[in-house]
């Protein structure tokens, strides 16, 4: 059994965040000829749910890196990786000795998702919050508010680039967490940056899908540094035109513009369905 594996953001979607109707119909042909297809993104469940909904998602999806597996059957996160205490308390300290706001992303029993955060300092940070809030359809709230059971998928921050580079530093030195950072589209003065525990990748979870699926082969797609872990453990691995010059170099092939249906026309092509 042969898997396909698609990040959203610059890969899959459109400049609109979207999925056009030249992709929404390769995806409709995939399964009707049963190739199988997932998902494997930084965004949330409920960041991604409205746009896949209706377009033949039907195995586990992969979330915020890796940090979590969704099973759409069974309406539950069927793996999870948390930080732990000590690390929330480094990655806080180091996100705040830079005066930089940290939003952290929870899950509580019931499967509760909500963003936290301590005192917003500037209108970049209110306007962040804002996005979260539309984005993920999700409550942001002041980490006053958070449950003492609830347990940390990853911690994000926006700010200077040189602040969120002293912060990505520190983090490469800690065994067990990993950062990804990148220019934030609120502007070129800003970078972002997400930290996750390492044992969160696309990577380990599409190897969690291999093994519980019994899939022998794994081609995927992706634009930026955290598909390379998926990258590296698949056997074809394509990025699009607009990827990062790093994440091409590791590709098996670079295919055409993610808002030209660079990844569907790809697919027509390597499964053989109509132009």
């Amino acid at each position: 059994m042969e898997l396909v594996v698609f990040d959203l953001d610059g890969t899959l979607l459109n400049s609109q965040s979207g999925i056009s109707a030249y992709t929404r119909d390769t995806l409709a042909m995939l399964t009707e000829r049963h190739i199988a297809y997932t998902v494997a993104t930084g965004r949330t469940l409920h960041a991604s749910r409205n746009i896949i909904d209706g377009h033949g998602f039907a195995l586990p999806q992969i979330y915020k890196n890796g940090a979590m597996i969704w099973c759409p059957t069974a309406t539950d996160y069927s793996h999870t990786s948390f930080l732990t205490q000590n690390e929330i308390q480094h990655v806080l300290e180091a996100v705040m000795a830079q005066d930089v706001t940290p939003f952290i992303f929870t899950l509580a029993p019931g499967n509760y998702h909500a963003i936290y955060h301590t005192p917003l300092r500037n209108d970049v940070e209110k306007r962040l919050s804002e996005t979260f809030a539309e984005r993920s359809e999700v409550d942001v709230l002041p980490v006053e508010r958070m449950p003492a059971d609830a347990d940390i998928t990853n911690i994000s921050a926006l700010g200077p680039p040189a602040r969120i580079q002293a912060i990505a530093d520190m983090v490469e030195g800690e065994a067990n967490l990993v950062a990804y950072s990148g220019d934030a589209l609120e502007g070129a003065a800003l970078s972002w940056i997400d930290i996750h525990h390492s044992d969160a990748s696309k990577g380990n979870a599409v190897e969690v899908l291999k093994r519980e699926l019994g899939i022998e082969r794994v081609l995927c797609f992706g634009d930026s540094d955290n598909d390379l872990s998926m990258f590296a453990l698949a056997d074809e691995c394509y990025a699009p035109d607009n990827a990062k010059p790093y994440v091409k170099a590791a590709a098996s092939a670079v295919i055409g513009h993610h808002n030209e249906d660079g990844i569907a026309r790809f697919l027509r092509e390597r499964f053989g369905l109509p132009a």
